[in-house]
Protein backbone atom coordinates (compact mmCIF):
# COMPACT_ATOMS: atom_id res chain seq x y z
CA UNK A 1 0.00 0.00 0.00
CA UNK A 2 1.24 3.49 -0.83
CA UNK A 3 0.41 6.52 1.31
CA UNK A 4 0.98 10.16 0.44
CA UNK A 5 1.40 13.15 2.76
CA UNK A 6 2.05 16.83 2.18
CA UNK A 7 5.56 18.20 2.87
CA UNK A 8 5.15 21.91 2.36
CA UNK A 9 2.76 23.64 -0.06
CA UNK A 10 4.22 22.15 -3.26
CA UNK A 11 5.69 18.82 -2.20
CA UNK A 12 4.26 15.40 -1.38
CA UNK A 13 6.09 12.49 0.19
CA UNK A 14 5.32 8.89 -0.75
CA UNK A 15 5.66 5.99 1.66
CA UNK A 16 5.27 2.29 0.91
CA UNK A 17 4.11 -0.16 3.56
CA UNK A 18 4.18 -3.94 3.12
CA UNK A 19 2.03 -5.33 5.91
CA UNK A 20 -1.33 -4.73 7.53
CA UNK A 21 0.29 -3.73 10.82
CA UNK A 22 2.48 -1.15 9.03
CA UNK A 23 -0.58 0.14 7.22
CA UNK A 24 -2.47 0.55 10.48
CA UNK A 25 0.40 2.48 12.01
CA UNK A 26 0.67 4.66 8.91
CA UNK A 27 -3.04 5.47 8.90
CA UNK A 28 -2.95 6.43 12.59
CA UNK A 29 0.18 8.56 12.17
CA UNK A 30 -1.40 10.48 9.26
CA UNK A 31 -4.83 10.81 10.84
CA UNK A 32 -4.51 14.56 11.47
CA UNK A 33 -3.13 15.10 7.95
CA UNK A 34 -6.05 13.29 6.34
CA UNK A 35 -8.46 15.34 8.43
CA UNK A 36 -6.90 18.51 7.02
CA UNK A 37 -7.72 20.58 3.97
CA UNK A 38 -6.02 18.27 1.45
CA UNK A 39 -6.85 15.04 3.28
CA UNK A 40 -9.32 13.63 0.75
CA UNK A 41 -6.98 14.42 -2.14
CA UNK A 42 -4.03 12.76 -0.38
CA UNK A 43 -6.16 9.70 0.35
CA UNK A 44 -7.11 9.56 -3.35
CA UNK A 45 -3.45 9.78 -4.36
CA UNK A 46 -2.71 6.89 -1.98
CA UNK A 47 -5.46 4.75 -3.50
CA UNK A 48 -4.33 5.45 -7.08
CA UNK A 49 -0.66 4.76 -6.37
CA UNK A 50 -1.53 1.60 -4.44
CA UNK A 51 -3.69 0.28 -7.28
CA UNK A 52 -1.23 1.68 -9.88
CA UNK A 53 -2.18 3.92 -12.77
CA UNK A 54 -1.62 1.11 -15.28
CA UNK A 55 -4.07 -1.24 -13.53
CA UNK A 56 -6.68 1.51 -13.31
CA UNK A 57 -6.34 2.23 -17.04
CA UNK A 58 -6.76 -1.47 -17.80
CA UNK A 59 -10.02 -1.63 -15.85
CA UNK A 60 -11.67 1.58 -17.10
CA UNK A 61 -13.57 0.97 -20.32
CA UNK A 62 -12.98 4.48 -21.68
CA UNK A 63 -9.44 5.55 -20.86
CA UNK A 64 -10.24 9.11 -21.95
CA UNK A 65 -12.80 9.41 -19.13
CA UNK A 66 -11.31 11.30 -16.17
CA UNK A 67 -11.80 9.97 -12.66
CA UNK A 68 -12.90 13.48 -11.62
CA UNK A 69 -14.99 15.71 -13.87
CA UNK A 70 -12.79 18.72 -14.78
CA UNK A 71 -15.75 21.13 -14.83
CA UNK A 72 -17.97 20.15 -11.88
CA UNK A 73 -15.56 18.05 -9.82
CA UNK A 74 -17.84 15.00 -9.67
CA UNK A 75 -16.23 11.61 -9.18
CA UNK A 76 -16.89 9.15 -12.01
CA UNK A 77 -18.52 5.75 -11.44
CA UNK A 78 -15.11 4.19 -12.03
CA UNK A 79 -13.71 6.21 -9.12
CA UNK A 80 -16.64 5.27 -6.86
CA UNK A 81 -16.20 1.59 -7.74
CA UNK A 82 -12.45 1.83 -7.14
CA UNK A 83 -12.96 3.25 -3.66
CA UNK A 84 -15.77 0.82 -2.78
CA UNK A 85 -14.52 -2.42 -4.35
CA UNK A 86 -10.88 -1.85 -5.27
CA UNK A 87 -11.67 -2.18 -9.00
CA UNK A 88 -12.06 0.81 -11.32
CA UNK A 89 -14.70 -0.79 -13.56
CA UNK A 90 -17.27 1.52 -15.09
CA UNK A 91 -20.44 -0.49 -14.43
CA UNK A 92 -22.49 -1.45 -11.36
CA UNK A 93 -24.05 -4.75 -12.43
CA UNK A 94 -22.88 -8.21 -11.31
CA UNK A 95 -20.22 -9.89 -13.44
CA UNK A 96 -19.32 -9.18 -17.05
CA UNK A 97 -21.70 -8.69 -19.98
CA UNK A 98 -21.26 -8.68 -23.71
CA UNK A 99 -22.69 -5.93 -25.86
CA UNK A 100 -22.13 -5.84 -29.63
CA UNK A 101 -19.08 -8.04 -29.27
CA UNK A 102 -17.55 -5.95 -26.46
CA UNK A 103 -17.07 -7.30 -22.95
CA UNK A 104 -18.29 -4.82 -20.35
CA UNK A 105 -16.91 -5.39 -16.86
CA UNK A 106 -18.99 -5.19 -13.70
CA UNK A 107 -18.65 -6.13 -10.03
CA UNK A 108 -17.41 -9.65 -9.30
CA UNK A 109 -17.56 -9.94 -5.51
CA UNK A 110 -19.69 -8.81 -2.61
CA UNK A 111 -18.54 -5.35 -1.53
CA UNK A 112 -17.91 -4.44 2.11
CA UNK A 113 -19.85 -1.20 1.65
CA UNK A 114 -22.82 -0.99 -0.70
CA UNK A 115 -23.91 1.45 -3.38
CA UNK A 116 -27.41 2.56 -4.41
CA UNK A 117 -28.20 5.26 -6.93
CA UNK A 118 -31.12 7.48 -7.80
CA UNK A 119 -30.25 6.78 -11.44
CA UNK A 120 -31.69 3.28 -11.07
CA UNK A 121 -35.07 4.66 -9.99
CA UNK A 122 -34.97 6.68 -13.23
CA UNK A 123 -34.09 3.43 -15.09
CA UNK A 124 -30.72 4.67 -16.32
CA UNK A 125 -28.91 1.67 -14.80
CA UNK A 126 -29.37 -1.47 -12.70
CA UNK A 127 -27.20 -1.98 -9.62
CA UNK A 128 -26.31 -5.63 -9.01
CA UNK A 129 -26.62 -7.68 -5.84
CA UNK A 130 -22.90 -7.42 -4.98
CA UNK A 131 -23.32 -3.68 -4.38
CA UNK A 132 -26.92 -3.74 -3.15
CA UNK A 133 -26.22 -6.42 -0.54
CA UNK A 134 -22.80 -5.61 0.98
CA UNK A 135 -21.07 -7.26 3.94
CA UNK A 136 -22.01 -4.40 6.28
CA UNK A 137 -25.26 -2.37 6.45
CA UNK A 138 -23.68 0.76 4.97
CA UNK A 139 -24.65 2.15 1.59
CA UNK A 140 -23.30 5.08 -0.42
CA UNK A 141 -26.26 6.85 -2.02
CA UNK A 142 -25.66 8.50 -5.37
CA UNK A 143 -27.71 11.35 -6.80
CA UNK A 144 -27.06 13.13 -10.09
CA UNK A 145 -24.36 15.29 -8.48
CA UNK A 146 -23.52 14.10 -4.99
CA UNK A 147 -22.79 11.15 -2.69
CA UNK A 148 -24.12 10.70 0.84
CA UNK A 149 -24.18 7.78 3.29
CA UNK A 150 -27.07 5.69 4.61
CA UNK A 151 -26.48 3.08 7.30
CA UNK A 152 -28.10 0.94 9.97
CA UNK A 153 -26.92 -1.24 12.85
CA UNK A 154 -29.00 -4.30 11.96
CA UNK A 155 -26.60 -6.93 10.60
CA UNK A 156 -29.58 -9.04 9.52
CA UNK A 157 -30.02 -6.53 6.68
CA UNK A 158 -26.87 -7.96 5.11
CA UNK A 159 -27.30 -11.63 6.00
CA UNK A 160 -25.73 -14.15 3.60
CA UNK A 161 -27.47 -14.41 0.27
CA UNK A 162 -30.56 -16.62 0.51
CA UNK A 163 -31.28 -19.27 -2.16
CA UNK A 164 -34.04 -17.11 -3.64
CA UNK A 165 -31.76 -14.05 -3.77
CA UNK A 166 -29.07 -16.13 -5.46
CA UNK A 167 -31.67 -17.39 -7.94
CA UNK A 168 -32.79 -13.83 -8.69
CA UNK A 169 -29.18 -12.74 -9.27
CA UNK A 170 -28.42 -15.70 -11.56
CA UNK A 171 -31.67 -15.25 -13.49
CA UNK A 172 -30.86 -11.57 -14.06
CA UNK A 173 -27.42 -12.41 -15.50
CA UNK A 174 -29.34 -14.11 -18.32
CA UNK A 175 -31.61 -11.05 -18.57
CA UNK A 176 -29.07 -8.25 -19.12
CA UNK A 177 -31.70 -5.75 -20.29
CA UNK A 178 -33.72 -6.24 -17.08
CA UNK A 179 -36.89 -7.25 -18.91
CA UNK A 180 -38.05 -9.51 -16.10
CA UNK A 181 -38.01 -12.57 -18.35
CA UNK A 182 -35.70 -14.82 -20.34
CA UNK A 183 -36.23 -16.84 -23.56
CA UNK A 184 -37.34 -20.35 -22.65
CA UNK A 185 -34.26 -21.74 -24.42
CA UNK A 186 -32.14 -20.31 -21.57
CA UNK A 187 -34.14 -22.00 -18.81
CA UNK A 188 -31.92 -25.08 -18.78
CA UNK A 189 -28.78 -22.94 -18.38
CA UNK A 190 -30.34 -21.01 -15.47
CA UNK A 191 -31.43 -24.24 -13.79
CA UNK A 192 -27.99 -25.78 -14.25
CA UNK A 193 -26.34 -22.70 -12.73
CA UNK A 194 -28.58 -23.15 -9.67
CA UNK A 195 -28.19 -26.97 -9.49
CA UNK A 196 -31.91 -27.44 -10.16
CA UNK A 197 -31.54 -29.93 -13.01
CA UNK A 198 -31.59 -33.66 -12.31
CA UNK A 199 -33.00 -35.03 -15.59
CA UNK A 200 -32.34 -32.33 -18.21
CA UNK A 201 -34.51 -33.52 -21.07
CA UNK A 202 -37.67 -34.47 -19.17
CA UNK A 203 -37.51 -32.07 -16.21
CA UNK A 204 -36.56 -28.93 -18.16
CA UNK A 205 -39.28 -29.67 -20.71
CA UNK A 206 -41.81 -30.09 -17.91
CA UNK A 207 -40.76 -26.78 -16.32
CA UNK A 208 -40.98 -24.97 -19.65
CA UNK A 209 -44.58 -26.12 -20.02
CA UNK A 210 -45.41 -25.15 -16.45
CA UNK A 211 -43.69 -21.75 -16.48
CA UNK A 212 -44.85 -20.84 -20.00
CA UNK A 213 -48.33 -22.37 -20.23
CA UNK A 214 -49.34 -20.08 -23.09
CA UNK A 215 -46.35 -21.06 -25.20
CA UNK A 216 -45.01 -17.51 -25.59
CA UNK A 217 -41.40 -18.69 -25.56
CA UNK A 218 -40.48 -16.77 -22.41
CA UNK A 219 -40.08 -17.50 -18.69
CA UNK A 220 -40.96 -14.72 -16.25
CA UNK A 221 -38.84 -14.11 -13.15
CA UNK A 222 -41.70 -14.04 -10.60
CA UNK A 223 -43.23 -17.43 -11.52
CA UNK A 224 -39.73 -18.93 -11.70
CA UNK A 225 -38.95 -17.84 -8.12
CA UNK A 226 -42.38 -18.90 -6.90
CA UNK A 227 -41.96 -22.36 -8.41
CA UNK A 228 -38.53 -23.15 -7.01
CA UNK A 229 -38.27 -20.88 -3.94
CA UNK A 230 -41.79 -20.34 -2.50
CA UNK A 231 -42.46 -18.53 0.76
CA UNK A 232 -38.85 -17.81 1.69
CA UNK A 233 -38.54 -15.47 4.66
CA UNK A 234 -35.94 -12.76 4.09
CA UNK A 235 -35.30 -12.37 7.82
CA UNK A 236 -35.47 -8.57 7.55
CA UNK A 237 -37.32 -6.93 10.47
CA UNK A 238 -40.44 -4.90 9.74
CA UNK A 239 -38.83 -1.77 11.22
CA UNK A 240 -35.34 -0.72 12.27
CA UNK A 241 -33.40 2.48 13.09
CA UNK A 242 -31.58 4.12 10.19
CA UNK A 243 -29.15 7.00 9.77
CA UNK A 244 -28.24 9.33 6.92
CA UNK A 245 -25.19 11.57 6.58
CA UNK A 246 -24.72 14.39 4.09
CA UNK A 247 -21.41 16.23 4.42
CA UNK A 248 -22.49 19.42 2.63
CA UNK A 249 -23.35 22.27 4.98
CA UNK A 250 -25.93 23.79 2.66
CA UNK A 251 -27.77 20.46 2.51
CA UNK A 252 -28.29 20.32 6.28
CA UNK A 253 -30.79 22.17 8.48
CA UNK A 254 -29.31 25.52 9.56
CA UNK A 255 -26.09 24.45 7.76
CA UNK A 256 -25.18 22.19 10.68
CA UNK A 257 -23.58 18.99 9.38
CA UNK A 258 -24.95 16.11 11.45
CA UNK A 259 -26.50 12.67 11.15
CA UNK A 260 -30.22 12.39 10.49
CA UNK A 261 -31.81 9.56 12.45
CA UNK A 262 -35.09 7.84 11.67
CA UNK A 263 -36.99 4.59 11.43
CA UNK A 264 -37.40 2.48 8.32
CA UNK A 265 -40.55 0.44 7.74
CA UNK A 266 -40.12 -2.37 5.22
CA UNK A 267 -43.50 -3.63 3.99
CA UNK A 268 -44.26 -6.53 1.72
CA UNK A 269 -46.64 -4.44 -0.36
CA UNK A 270 -47.57 -0.82 -1.00
CA UNK A 271 -49.89 0.45 1.73
CA UNK A 272 -51.31 3.96 1.05
CA UNK A 273 -52.24 4.25 4.75
CA UNK A 274 -48.56 4.10 5.76
CA UNK A 275 -47.15 6.26 2.98
CA UNK A 276 -44.68 8.85 4.31
CA UNK A 277 -43.00 10.97 1.65
CA UNK A 278 -41.58 10.82 -1.86
CA UNK A 279 -38.07 12.19 -1.44
CA UNK A 280 -35.00 11.31 -3.54
CA UNK A 281 -33.55 9.44 -0.52
CA UNK A 282 -36.62 7.22 -0.37
CA UNK A 283 -36.68 6.65 -4.15
CA UNK A 284 -33.01 5.68 -4.01
CA UNK A 285 -33.63 3.18 -1.18
CA UNK A 286 -36.63 1.73 -3.00
CA UNK A 287 -34.25 0.26 -5.56
CA UNK A 288 -33.30 -2.21 -2.80
CA UNK A 289 -36.46 -2.24 -0.65
CA UNK A 290 -39.37 -1.48 -3.04
CA UNK A 291 -41.92 -0.76 -0.28
CA UNK A 292 -39.75 1.03 2.27
CA UNK A 293 -41.17 3.97 4.24
CA UNK A 294 -39.05 6.40 6.28
CA UNK A 295 -39.98 8.27 9.44
CA UNK A 296 -37.28 10.84 10.24
CA UNK A 297 -36.76 12.39 13.67
CA UNK A 298 -35.82 15.72 12.08
CA UNK A 299 -38.04 18.62 11.02
CA UNK A 300 -37.40 17.91 7.38
CA UNK A 301 -36.28 14.85 5.43
CA UNK A 302 -32.53 14.65 4.74
CA UNK A 303 -31.27 15.72 1.35
CA UNK A 304 -29.67 13.41 -1.20
CA UNK A 305 -27.95 16.38 -2.90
Amino acid sequence: MTSVEMKGPLHCRKRIVKSLSELREEVVSLYETWKGRCGVLLFLYSVILTKSIENIRNEIEDTTEPLIDPVYGHGSQSLVNLLVTGHAVSNVWDGDRECSGMKLHGIHNQASVGFLTLMESLRYCKVGAFLKSPKFPIWILGSETHLSVFFAKEMCLVAPESPSEQARRVFQTFDPEDNGFIPDCLLEEVMKALDLVSEPEYYVSLMKSKLDPEGLGIVLLAPFLLEFFPDQDTGIPDSFPVYHYNGLKQSNHNEGVEYAQGTALVLGFEDPMVRTDDTPVKRCLQTKWPYIELLWNTERSPSLN
